[in-house]
């Protein structure tokens, strides 16, 4: 009987503790907060008594929250989102809350129907110089006409690329104006890999050229003074092989990510 009794306690403190599970939630299509402080309620509809919970800040005119952190914090307070379409960013705009009426299109995703044949489109949102690195904050939505507008980019394609050349506030985002970030220098001593099929070697070599992310860059062999064709694969690393292949023939969104 004394079991029992424990069993039948354990169960109802479970209960008792344990968050509500609630129905899921959908994201609202454009997710605003006007404070700088966001909550699962101005991110997503229904989201109850768990609407108060803060998940991320915002600084300037747009952030940038990581969806999986969103969706761990949302099941941590009994809220089910499925993150149907597979977004790894949300962004979240200064403004007023306003009513969603569908999940068909994405705060990160492309060009958006405006009014009066007009589009929203990413934007910089300062004066950026060429070279610098393109972050959360430095991207705004902003309305054109449809007939100025082209294809604007995802927000994961463009966070964490460098400008090409200086760059316009206000000006729409184009990935013509950006490339991956330089991660080698000329000169640098820059540590290079062959792997392939379980055999993997490693050599140290002087760069000849700066180079960004999946750019090819010549090295000289510390030891043997022999030329190594090879790709940069990150701060000080290249590859060569299949892996330098792969990098060279990579798309901006797989450059991201390799990030």
């Amino acid at each position: 009987m004394m079991m029992r009794a424990l069993i039948a306690l354990a169960a109802i403190t479970a209960l008792v503790t344990s968050p509500a599970i609630a129905g899921d939630v959908v994201l609202r299509d454009v997710p605003t907060d006007d404070d700088g402080r966001i909550t699962l309620g101005e991110l997503f509809e229904g989201a109850g008594a768990a609407s108060s919970v803060v998940v991320g800040t915002r600084a300037g005119p747009t952030a940038v929250l990581d969806a999986v952190q969103v969706q761990r914090t949302a099941r941590a307070h009994g809220l089910n989102w499925s993150n149907p379409t597979g977004l790894r960013r949300i962004v979240v705009r200064e403004g007023a809350p306003a009513p969603s009426h569908s999940a068909s299109s994405s705060p990160s995703h492309g060009a958006r129907a405006g009014t009066s044949g007009s589009v929203e489109v990413l934007a910089y949102a300062r004066n950026i110089n060429t070279g610098e690195t393109i972050g959360p904050q430095d991207i705004i939505w902003t309305t054109v006409q449809a007939h100025q507008a082209g294809a604007s980019p995802d927000t994961d394609q463009i966070i964490g690329l460098a400008a090409r050349r200086p760059l316009r506030a206000g000006a729409a985002v184009s990935v013509r104006d950006l490339s991956a970030p330089q991660v080698i220098t000329r000169g640098e001593i820059v540590q290079v890999t062959f792997d392939h099929g379980g055999v993997r070697l490693t050599a140290s070599g002087r760069a000849q050229r700066n180079a960004a992310l999946g750019e090819p860059v010549q090295l000289i062999n510390t030891q043997s003074g022999r030329i190594i064709d090879a790709v940069a694969s990150g701060p000080g690393q290249a590859v060569t092989g299949p892996a330098a292949q792969r990098l060279r023939a990579a798309s901006p969104a797989e450059l991201a990510a390799y990030r």
